[in-house]
């Protein structure tokens, strides 16, 4: 009689070990694997004029294997070899960033205390808008375009975030990205465990630096490898796991041009600015699949509307919790994102309010249909840029 290993169909925090992730990140990446990679602290590290120059499908297909399986982390030397281009970017992003001191706005961080950082979110649009002569040519990048087809496949939606961490400024606390990485430990493990592994395909993680980024300016700060690691998404706040990734993460020193690109399982942190003087600038790119969208647009604001009387109904019925929020799953949104960060920032570092956390609240306080009506309005019109 033969027998399996099975995958466990739920991950349970408790069962997150140091000497687990240890035997998967304590490893040497073979540069056989990667051939045209330069080997820098465990981190396969190209030169864009040699990207530009391999086969597309070939360079595709290592760019791949080394954020899948390799160490998670594709830095890339030179990507915008055309600073003029860079430097007109740079410029409209501090620009954005005084408009938000003129006008008073303190922009809140994810990972980091806010205020340490200056933020611009949904930058993408607020670039085309301002500038999109710019725009088109920061964007017409191929080196940007290889990593993300290569990653995500064709038809990927990219969204960027400027982060600036001024002189002083403290680093980020360990962490996974979007989307799981946006959640609790404790939300993240009501996700079965093959939603773990799934999630990390649809996103891709980014950075351009826009000034020279020396140590003691503090980059990004990365654990090779964790990636593969399995409670990944569980162990954010556990103090022996932080230990171990301040003892073992690697930096990398990045010029101006310089792109990073890794996979959001990668556990990572942005680093503390020591510097007088520096205000280190980069450009975030969180890019996603064209698979992470449902088949149908349903107006699901006005599904919630509707159904909220036959919820209140039900409830005065005697009809159970789990019946009623089986409910408002179908009809309302539950997922926080996308949404505008400015006017809908995340709470505690976390996702904001869903519509259907609205929903609910609704229908276990037996709001009437009004008071429901605005909180949705108001709601639905965070999200619009």
């Amino acid at each position: 009689m033969t027998s399996s290993v099975r995958t466990p169909a739920r991950l349970d925090p408790a069962s997150a070990r140091v000497d687990d992730l240890r035997a998967v990140v304590e490893r040497e990446t073979d540069p056989a694997d990667f051939p045209r990679a330069e080997i820098v602290s465990g981190v396969t590290v190209y030169q864009a004029a040699g990207l530009r120059l391999g086969d597309p499908a070939e360079v595709r297909d290592e760019l791949a294997r080394a954020l899948l399986d390799g160490p998670g982390i594709v830095a890339i030397r030179g990507a915008f070899g055309d600073r003029s281009v860079l430097d007109r970017a740079t410029e409209a992003f501090f620009a954005l960033i005084r408009a938000q001191h003129d006008a008073g706005i303190t922009i809140g961080d994810h990972f980091a205390r806010p205020g340490s950082n200056d933020r611009v979110w949904n930058a993408l649009e607020k670039l085309a808008l301002a500038d999109a002569d710019t725009f088109a040519a920061y964007y017409a990048n191929d080196v940007l375009a290889l990593v993300c087809e290569a990653w995500l496949g064709p038809a990927y939606q990219v969204t960027s975030q400027v982060n600036v961490v001024n002189p002083g400024g403290t680093a980020q606390s360990p962490h996974r990205d979007y989307h799981l990485g946006f959640m609790t430990p404790a939300g993240a493990a009501r996700w079965p465990a093959h939603q773990h592994a799934l999630t990390p395909a649809l996103t891709l993680q980014g950075a351009v630096a826009h000034c020279d980024m020396p140590l003691e300016t503090g980059p990004t700060l990365y654990l090779p490898h964790s990636q593969k690691y399995a409670h990944g998404y569980l162990v954010a706040e556990r103090e022996d796991f932080r230990a171990y990734f301040a003892e073992h993460h690697v930096q990398l020193p990045l010029q101006a041009g310089d792109a990073v690109f890794f996979n959001p399982a990668v556990i990572h942190g942005a680093g503390t600015n020591r510097t007088s003087d520096v205000k280190r600038i980069a450009n975030l790119l969180q890019v996603s699949s064209a698979f992470g969208r449902a088949m149908e647009h349903v107006d699901r604001a006005r599904v919630s509307r509707a159904v909220l009387p036959a919820l209140r109904r039900m409830r005065a019925a005697g009809a159970s919790e789990q019946s009623l929020r089986a409910v408002i799953a179908s009809a309302a949104e539950g997922y926080a994102f996308p949404t505008n960060l400015d006017r809908d920032p995340p709470v505690d570092g976390l996702a904001p309010p869903s519509q259907a956390d609205l929903l609910t609240e609704a229908v276990l306080l037996g709001q009437d249909d009004a008071t429901f009506d605005a909180a949705l309005t108001a709601h639905s019109a965070k999200r619009t840029t």
